[in-house]
């Protein structure tokens, strides 16, 4: 008798079809109240799951916000909703929407632009997170669509300012082919997750990511600048941490990414340099330039001020945790927990193998590290079950993790 494999179901082999425009051409973009009313009443009467996504300017705007939202459901077709166009205001969509289950890829990307326009799913689909589940080591959209449904999507323009009016035709045709075959995808993998006995645990993530809270803004996002580890000294943390709060000031201000207001290598340059006024400023790159002369009172403000600052109010010279330290410190720190943290990786490493699966999604690797840094009170299985779902694991990981984790937090230093 053929026994059930967890491996993921392997693709035909047959060469796959380019897919350059939409089957049915790519529609109008909905961009004033009559408009919208007729898209949400045909998506209102359409049948079944409703594929999403969106498209925005991270790389050209400071906001995250949607400027193209993409949808597509069986009846209906495909929708191009442009929200700026329509003020954000878009209630018959929202209305239109209601109860039905949204597939997206990559949901926790898109989630939070939609919450913005009142979009939220009362259920969802992520194909991404379901290609992790099912064992595929490549979930890109296009890879899965090619693997599974063998078709070549028309790939390149996912990094464009997409806050450009008028969007250009070739832009709106990639932005309609991302749900083209989505809800197809959704099909395929849950055939390929009941298959592998693993639809629940997905259900479970699904629903975990639908109702998952904004991140926490970080501590001290300044101490991400690229360079930063040039910096050596307090005080130049300290013109870092100042110019990139002018930066990031500017920046929301005028809604640009800060990396185009200033690149992170001129704060870096500045901060070393310590410029002691505006023609030393000046000469150095990248404040050469006409924009940059401009704002050289601002900068050098910035500069000023963290000079001015008194020792007490200086940066530390790493960043304060509120969790426990990098694991390659943990032999020396504390060597109980070093080998509780490696008997953990590899017993949940040989699960998620075991289960065709990334670790990393057996088990966040945060609460790993957590958890074996400071175990609960309790450390029989029981006990750790508890503890994992206080700290948010879901059922399905409980039930896999929770009696290796209990034999690996009782491992005792070698």
């Amino acid at each position: 008798m053929d026994v059930p494999s967890d491996e993921p179901t392997e693709p035909t082999g047959a060469d796959p079809v380019p897919l350059v425009e939409p089957a049915d051409g790519v529609p109008p973009v909905v961009a004033d109240a009559p408009s919208l009313r007729r898209a949400a009443d045909a998506l209102a009467g359409a049948t079944g799951p409703v594929a999403v996504d969106t498209e925005r300017a991270s790389g050209y705007r400071y906001s995250q916000r949607a400027y193209l939202v993409q949808l597509r459901r069986a009846g209906a077709g495909t929708v191009l909703v442009d929200p700026i166009a329509l003020g954000g205001r878009l209630d018959p969509l929202v209305e239109a929407l209601d109860g039905a289950e949204w597939v997206l890829h990559a949901a926790s990307q898109d989630l939070p632009c939609l919450a913005e326009l009142g979009l939220r799913p009362s259920t969802l689909f992520d194909t991404e997170l379901a290609g992790r589940l099912a064992g595929f080591e490549r979930v890109a959209l296009g890879t899965l669509v090619e693997r599974l449904l063998g078709y070549r999507l028309e790939k390149g323009h996912g990094a464009a300012d997409w806050s450009r009016r008028p969007l250009p035709a070739e832009w709106l045709n990639y932005a309609a082919l991302d749900v083209e075959l989505l809800i197809e995808l959704r099909d395929v993998l849950e055939q390929e997750l009941k298959r592998q006995g693993k639809l629940e645990w997905a259900l479970e993530e699904f629903e975990a990511a639908r109702t998952a809270p904004l991140p926490r803004p970080r501590a001290e996002p300044w101490r991400r600048t690229s360079g930063i580890h040039r910096v050596r000294s307090p005080r130049q943390l300290a013109a870092v941490r100042s110019l990139w709060e002018a930066r990031d000031a500017l920046a929301r201000e005028r809604d640009i990414a800060p990396g185009r207001v200033l690149p992170d290598s001129a704060l870096v340059e500045a901060a070393v340099r310590n410029p002691a006024d505006e023609p030393a400023l000046l000469a150095l790159p990248v404040f050469r330039g006409r924009a940059q002369r401009r704002l050289v009172g601002v900068w050098l403000g910035a500069l000023q001020r963290a000079a001015a600052l008194p020792k007490s109010e200086l940066p530390e010279a790493a960043q304060q945790h509120d969790g426990p330290p990098p694991p390659n410190r943990w032999a020396d720190k504390d060597p109980a927990a070093a080998a509780r943290l490696a008997a953990a990786r590899t017993a949940l490493t040989a699960i998620a193998e075991a289960n065709t699966l990334p670790v990393e999604n057996l088990l966040l690797p945060d609460l790993v590290r957590r958890t074996c840094w400071q175990p609960p009170a309790d450390t029989s299985p029981t006990g750790v079950a508890t503890a994992l779902r206080e700290a948010g694991a879901r059922p399905w990981q409980v039930t896999l993790t929770a009696t290796a984790l209990a034999e690996a937090l009782n491992t005792a230093p070698a």
